[in-house]
């Protein structure tokens, strides 16, 4: 049986870039770094950390302000973009009327409640104690009803997101389903990362700390904001004139199982998810249009994903572009995925493949057909966005031009 076409018709979005399509996909092909200085103080210990944050997220449909900014970030920012993904598609009015489902990918869901909480002198981070999760939150105040899910997979939760929506919507589970990834950083999680000498050091120039490929990257830039897509079947959206973003063509997954940290030496997992990914959309390497990395800038991690797409890849290597535009919005880590699918659908929509900035010489090991620093023109018709997690969680999600 032939499967039913999947399309985006809806996006709700706040990122360093902005906090809509059309800004964020403005300042994207613009090239312009969100990355500042951030600083984190406990008592006498001060960490200086470059890192891109969102500072005031719009009002949600149906909120008055000091009610809406009476809730944590988080909720704020879940609020937002399921929100706006409802109405940008055109079933807000008609959001009780139907199945909506919800999957979002978060990753430190619990440490932002408990870091506020411990602010505030509690002591929930020992006691424990039930908590509701964003999800559940999230379709109580937007007044739906449907499943809902939450998928913690690292840096790949937010593709997982879209594959379960996309999976959800086949069987025939939701009528629509809204699906992404959400990330509010915390001072303990910049601290944590940065005593994994994961993030980068280049305090000084914070704009260029973020450099993809780069021979002289030494570590990414942390991130926050998220994006949520509004997923229904083709066939409904036609039914309704709905006008598509893109089609949900494709998903592969795989596992290292090798670190928790580090990305196998060996590329044929994370090459795995990619071919997995092309055959789920029917197609050849070769009718790739564009890539876009998940390159974070570290030192390892981008030279081991070029690894895999040359095994993937082969001679087509030379001529698909490849770009991570994370040297633009830093790395969102749960998030990642949803903003980098956002990405390629600017991609899709402008015909035009964005750039990775800071990228001044290229490390010879990661020898793939780069977009250094200026946005290139070109037909993009499909689109592939991989999306590594630490754990050895490895995704690609392809996005296709709607017909």
């Amino acid at each position: 049986m032939q499967r039913q076409s999947i399309w985006i018709t809806g996006v709700g979005a706040a990122t360093p870039l902005g906090n809509d399509l059309a800004t964020f996909s403005e300042n994207l092909l613009a090239g312009r770094s969100a990355t500042k200085v951030i600083v984190d103080h406990n008592g006498a210990t001060e960490l200086r950390s470059p890192g891109s944050q969102i500072d005031l997220i719009p009002v949600a449909s149906g909120w008055n302000e000091s009610a809406f900014r009476a809730l944590p970030k988080a909720e704020q920012l879940a609020l937002w973009c399921t929100s706006a993904a409802l109405d940008s598609a055109g079933w807000w009015p008609l959001r009780s009327e139907l199945r909506v489902g919800i999957v979002f990918g978060v990753g430190g869901e619990w440490l932002h409640h408990w870091e506020i909480n411990a602010d505030r002198g509690g002591r929930n981070i020992y006691q424990g104690g039930e908590l509701e999760s964003l999800a559940s939150l999230t379709r109580e105040r937007l007044g739906v009803r449907g499943p809902v899910a939450t998928v913690g997979a690292a840096c790949a939760s937010a593709n997982y997101a879209i594959a379960q929506a996309k999976r959800w919507l086949e069987l025939g589970i939701v009528d629509v389903c809204l699906a992404g990834g959400l990330e509010v950083t915390t001072p303990i999680c910049r601290s944590g990362f940065n005593n994994l000498r994961a993030m980068s050091r280049n305090v000084d120039n914070a704009g260029r700390s973020s450099r993809p490929f780069d021979v002289s990257r030494d570590g990414f830039v942390m991130g926050e904001g998220g994006a949520i897509f509004l997923l229904e079947s083709a066939e409904v959206a036609r039914r309704r004139g709905a006008q598509p973003l893109a089609e949900v063509a494709g998903f592969g997954s795989t596992s290292d199982a090798f670190h928790m940290i580090i990305p196998s030496s060996d590329p044929a997992p994370a090459a795995g998810a990619m071919q997995a990914a092309l055959a789920n959309a029917a197609i050849s390497p070769e009718q790739v249009d564009y890539i876009n990395a998940h390159a974070t800038s570290t030192p390892v991690g981008d030279k081991a994903e070029a690894r895999a797409i040359h095994s993937v890849f082969g001679q087509h290597t030379q001529s698909v572009p490849v770009s991570s535009t994370k040297s633009m919005t830093g790395h969102l880590l749960s998030a990642a995925a949803a903003i980098e699918a956002l990405a390629c659908i600017t991609a899709i929509q402008h015909q035009a493949v964005p750039p990775t900035i800071n990228l001044e010489e290229i490390d010879p090991e990661c020898d793939l057909c780069h977009v250094p620093n200026v946005t290139q023109p070109r037909q993009v018709d499909v689109a592939m966005s991989n999306s590594f997690g630490f754990g050895g969680s490895n995704t690609t999600l392809v996005l296709r031009k709607a017909a």
